[in-house]
């Protein structure tokens, strides 16, 4: 009797207790159409890969940021609004659960030439 309870008792000691992803990660955050400088990265039990993109408009001037990190379970499919560079940012927050992927760059905005140029100046008048 003892030895039947003694054998499920030892798989479950020899499995984890959470299985950690691997997930890329930015170096910073980049602007469209680039995407950022990743590199994979192991992330702390429990928590999923996160691709993250906000767009910050004021009148014609538009700038869209990508992020790809790890992140807890609860901020996934969070939707909000931060602000940053003097605008501000309506963000989405998109997770996955398998390694690596937050792979997948997002579309390039048929904006990116005028809003790199445009945030370089504006950058440099601040």
């Amino acid at each position: 009797m003892m030895e039947k309870l003694l054998h499920p008792l030892l798989l479950l000691c020899l499995l984890p207790a959470a299985v950690s992803l691997f997930c890329y990660t930015c170096v910073f955050p980049a602007i469209s159409p680039l995407d950022c400088i990743r590199f994979p990265l192991k992330c702390p039990p429990g928590q999923l890969c996160l691709s993250s993109r906000a767009v910050g408009q004021r009148g014609d001037f538009r700038v869209v940021l990508y992020e790809k990190s790890c992140v807890l379970p609860a901020l996934c499919g969070v939707t909000g609004e931060k602000y940053t560079m003097g605008l501000n940012f309506t963000f989405t927050n998109e997770c996955c659960n398998t390694h690596l992927c937050n792979r997948a760059a997002t579309p390039a905005s048929p904006y990116w030439t005028a809003t790199v140029l445009t945030l370089l100046a504006v950058g440099s008048a601040w």
